[in-house]
């Protein structure tokens, strides 16, 4: 039929032009990380920590604007959480760097609270964001080293998961309803995809902006803002906003179909609301004034 027919080009689309060019970037971003890390350690200067920082927030930005399909392998494989666990164990990190082990990326994969994003930020920016080259100490170089390796060796492994010449998770959704077992229906691939940005949608709000703000209580947590060394955290709810806006749309370097072609043939309304909705999230999330931790103090609502 027509609509099977609207649904297999949406699901391909979506999995080979958004989901996989989403990882693939992320990728060249961490690769790109890595070799920043790499400099810095080798010529400890404050610009090469620049460049470092630079890294770090340009390999973020497509990991947050994949946070809009949480499902596969980053989910089966545990990417997720060896990538993004926070907050950082620090206790953890100092008995690493206090010991006399060599710290290595599988040194440093059994705990997830001290590897992965969070603890590259925190290392390269500090406690009160002010870290200077000076200050990074060679075991924690050797520890930065070894998280970034870990990192991208994640990065990697997930873009292999979906390639075709890899894992081909890619072919899980294009087979929906053919001969795929995860998937008995196109309709049941369209619904993971869905509910893929209900889940975000819903971590950014109750999550990720009303647990630090605990609008209920009379202070703050800022402890549990994401990327508060770094004051990266408003870019990454605006990117998570995108995966989802990338996902409806079907973008992602080009225009591809996506969740918007199905919506707008059955309800023209209802697609105009859903891409208001997307464009007000994003426009209301950059406009909070001043750093996301200054905005949990200041900007508190009426209780």
């Amino acid at each position: 039929t027509k609509k099977d027919d609207l649904y297999a080009t949406v699901i391909s689309d979506l999995t080979g032009s958004v989901v996989t060019e989403t990882y693939r970037d992320l990728n060249d971003k961490a690769n790109a990380l890595r070799k920043a890390i790499n400099n810095f350690t080798t010529s400890s200067t404050d610009a090469n920590l620049e460049l470092a920082k630079q890294a770090w927030i340009e390999t973020r930005k497509p990991w947050e604007q994949s946070e809009g399909f949480l499902y596969g392998p980053v989910d089966t494989e545990g990417i997720d959480p060896a990538m993004d666990t926070w907050p950082v164990d620090v206790e953890a990190m100092n008995n690493i760097l206090r010991s006399n082990q060599a710290i290595t990326a599988s040194l440093i994969s059994s705990n997830n609270e001290a590897r992965g994003f969070h603890l590259i930020e925190f290392l390269l920016w500090g406690e009160t964001g002010s870290k200077k080259a000076a200050d990074i100490t060679a075991r924690q170089k050797e520890y930065l080293k070894a998280a970034a390796e870990d990192l991208q060796q994640n990065t990697q492994l997930l873009y292999d998961q979906w390639k075709v010449d890899g894992g081909n998770y890619a072919a899980v959704f294009n087979t929906a309803g053919i001969n795929s077992t995860k998937y008995p229906s196109k309709a049941a691939a369209l619904e993971e995809i869905v509910d893929g940005l209900i889940t975000i949608a819903d971590e950014v709000g109750t999550g990720k902006i009303e647990d630090p703000l605990n609008s209920e209580g009379s202070t703050p947590y800022p402890e549990k803002e994401e990327s508060r060394f770094s004051n990266n955290s408003k870019r990454d709810f605006a990117d998570n906003m995108r995966s989802i806006e990338n996902i409806y749309l079907g973008q992602y370097n080009k225009s591809v179909k996506g969740l918007s072609e199905i919506v707008a043939g059955d309800n023209k309304a209802l697609d105009t609301e859903i891409k208001t909705a997307i464009t007000a999230a994003i426009t209301a999330i950059e406009a909070i004034p001043g750093t996301f931790t200054e905005a949990i103090y200041s900007h508190r609502p009426e209780v």
